[in-house]
């Protein structure tokens, strides 16, 4: 498990960077259940880790039972949106944001039972099913569309929860575990330490040959 304390991140230069590439990304939080929970949602999370990490690693069922059931462990939805931008989840561009070019909103949604959406949702290119306390935010499930035009989405979603977590005076956000060479990434952050089950650590290199 790996956490970033609070009290000593600082933005460096390429978390700047990187913020300034995905400018127009805004975030907004819901809590769980989430109301707004379309089919959408689910085929957006589950063509995510399906390309991530392989067949049925987290179905759209599993996704929409964690948004709109009663639980005692995840209670907030991180929504990620684009102001203008349209996502289409239909077969054909399933992983394509599309801009209309007189500035209308297009309705994404192909299913009518759920003709009645937020434009939020309309607008939303990523997710991230969370738990937030007083002290802490645990980001835990995020998804997003990833053959999109919009680059450095992942790390722009990441780096706005990080952002808010600081701004609400939370001593901890922990980002998950660090047991893939794709998840070296999450190293960038400054005041990072890591449990190696009896205490939390902050030797990053000891940390990156372990993994």
């Amino acid at each position: 498990s790996i956490r970033i304390d609070l009290s000593k991140f600082e933005l460096s230069s390429e978390n700047k960077r990187i913020l300034r590439k995905t400018e127009d990304l805004d975030l907004t939080i819901h809590t769980l259940p989430y109301k707004n929970y379309t089919w959408e949602i689910g085929k957006m999370g589950k063509d995510f880790y399906e390309q991530k990490f392989g067949d049925g690693t987290f179905s759209a069922n599993k996704i929409k039972e964690l948004l709109t059931g009663k639980r005692d462990d995840f209670n907030r939805l991180l929504c990620y949106v684009i102001p203008n931008e349209v996502r289409d989840l239909s077969e054909e561009t399933s992983s394509e944001l599309t801009r209309n070019s007189k500035g209308v909103k297009l309705s994404a949604s192909k299913d009518p039972s759920t003709s009645l959406r937020s434009a939020q949702d309309d607008n939303a290119v990523g997710y991230c099913i969370a738990v937030e306390t007083p002290e802490i935010l645990h980001y835990s499930y995020p998804f997003y569309i990833l053959h999109s035009t919009y680059t450095n989405l992942g790390m722009g979603m990441m780096l706005r929860a990080i952002a808010y977590a600081k701004e609400q005076n939370k001593k901890y956000i922990y980002l998950g575990s660090f047991q893939r060479p794709g998840d070296i990434y999450k190293l960038q952050f400054s005041g990072m330490v890591w449990f190696d089950g009896e205490v939390w650590r902050d030797d990053l290199e000891e940390l990156k040959k372990l993994n």
